[in-house]
């Protein structure tokens, strides 16, 4: 059956897949769906015989409709390949009766990768298969993982430049030595002053920019998305849930059929969407449990039924989810009403022009199986530090906040479903929060003395990914306003 992908904000003419994964963004602003949810065409236990590049494929044949199995398979096998240094790509780790999705063994050590390997594939094809010409312009806005993971995989790829906007003091050491020090002739990188927000809504308005479009198609460029709102992204993090699932029937700590509980821990949402996706695909997922820092807007929204952006932005211990603007809320909020198009964009524009809006009785219905909780500074510190003692297993803050939310949840609740928590990143990407967590003593300590320190601890190797910024020497320092962000990318692309 055919999947064509339709504007949330329109009732536009419906694209293919390929056509979707090109443009990123609808031309009425509004994200790309699919026009129905597949259904998986295997069981469970035929899954779950199969690796995770099989998985993906009997995942994305069902969503990528107008790509050839050739073509597909080629994406997949070049995404998943040795730059995971674990062959089952997403593993498991139980820890104190929960079930850890380590999505962080990609060339980045965050679950970023799972998607951002195989993009780069998914867009170039896509290109080749509508006769593009123009050279594909990825832009990019990041609150820490999803610039580095993006640069990694479009870095010196033919046809493509990449230019990553992220908060200039709003990201982790780590995280923003990664980016800087990233290679490439067709990468640009740079800070912002300002949130993340305003870095991804920047983004947003120099893609609804149609002077500025043309002017690029005159000198041979053409915007493309990497961020969560393209749905070449969102498509490769279904696959996960499905893998998560067949792993632990694999292993016969789920019987066929058995339900399981996924907690995300959540910024811009796709993750759990991809989640929610897998569920409607026929994955015996019960409860998905959305999990947030102390910007709770998240929270606050699946308590009330409003989505309220007026509120203090807050910098924590887990970047990544210093988010009062999730992108991806706006695909679910799309599908409870009914695919209703007119109302989702009177939505959206509430939520540009006032900062907030509302949902009625009847979509709070369809929000059943969604469940909300946050985690305090205090409370993610503490959980990183009883985890590492009560088993030796070590944790990042973004990891540490979906476990806080997770134990709140089953304490409150008593629900003994089997429980997949979301793993975002490796610890080594949050060294100094992670290290400070166990015991404040370290905080005296330099970033990569406490990497090494991590190590000993831990008793896990380094990851690569650390290991090359080490030594690394800044290659982007470019930093400006966020009202500068249009002249930068045109000074990048040489069209000043």
């Amino acid at each position: 059956m055919e999947i064509l992908y339709k504007s949330t904000r329109s009732n536009s003419e419906p694209v293919k897949a390929s056509e979707a994964i090109l443009k990123g963004l609808a031309k009425d602003g509004g994200l790309f769906v699919p026009t129905s949810l597949p259904k998986l065409s295997l069981s469970m236990e035929e899954l779950s015989k199969m690796n995770y590049q099989e998985t993906a494929y009997e995942v994305m044949k069902l969503f990528l409709t107008d790509f050839t199995e050739e073509e597909l398979k080629h994406c997949i096998n070049s995404a998943y390949d040795s730059k995971f240094d674990v062959e089952e790509i997403a593993p498991l780790a139980e820890a104190k009766g929960v079930y850890y999705l380590e999505l962080f063994h990609g060339a980045t050590i965050a679950f970023k990768d799972m998607a951002l390997s195989i993009l780069p594939h998914l867009l170039t094809t896509s290109a080749k298969k509508n006769n593009v010409k123009n050279e594909i312009v990825i832009l990019t806005a990041t609150s820490g993982d999803t610039g580095k993971a993006a640069l990694a995989g479009f870095a010196d790829v033919p046809g493509t430049k990449i230019i990553v906007f992220y908060p200039k003091n709003g990201v982790s050491p780590i995280q923003e030595k990664q980016m800087v020090t990233q290679k490439g002739s067709n990468t640009h990188v740079v800070g912002i002053h300002g949130n993340f927000d305003d870095a991804q809504t920047g983004v947003k308005k120099l893609f609804a920019d149609e002077a500025l479009a043309k002017e690029m198609d005159e000198k041979g460029f053409q915007f493309s998305s990497a961020n969560s709102i393209n749905i070449g992204r969102l498509v490769p993090q279904v696959v996960y849930y499905v893998y998560a699932y067949t792993r632990l029937l694999a292993n016969g700590k789920l019987s066929e059929g058995e339900k399981m509980n996924v907690v995300v821990p959540t910024g811009n949402f796709g993750n759990i969407l991809a989640a929610y996706y897998a569920k409607n695909m026929g994955v015996p997922i019960d409860k998905l449990v959305c999990a947030s820092n102390d910007n709770k807007v998240l929270y606050d929204f699946f308590r009330t039924g409003t989505y309220d952006r007026n509120r203090e932005f807050i910098l924590t211990s887990s970047p990544s989810m210093d988010i009062l603007i999730s992108s991806n809320l706006e695909r679910l909020i799309y599908k409870i009403a009914g695919e209703d198009s007119a109302a989702n964009a009177e939505r959206m524009d509430s939520l540009s022009r006032n900062g907030s809006y509302e949902i009625t009785e009847e979509m709070k219905k369809e929000l059943a199986d969604f469940r909300g909780g946050y985690a305090t500074e205090e409370e993610t510190f503490a959980f990183i530090k009883e985890l590492y003692e009560d088993c030796g297993y070590v944790t990042d803050t973004h990891t540490a906040v979906a476990g806080v939310v997770c134990e709140k949840y089953r304490k409150e609740s008593k629900d003994k479903t089997k429980t997949i928590v979301a793993s975002t990143a490796s610890p080594y990407k949050f060294t100094r929060s992670v290290m400070k967590a166990i015991d404040p003593k370290y905080d005296s300590m330099t970033d990569f003395e406490l990497v090494d320190e991590l190590c000993r601890l831990s008793g896990v190797a380094v990851p690569k990914a650390i290991e090359e910024i080490r030594t690394a020497p800044v290659l982007h320092d470019t930093v400006c306003e966020k009202d500068e962000m249009k002249a930068v990318v045109k000074k990048f692309l040489g069209m000043e």
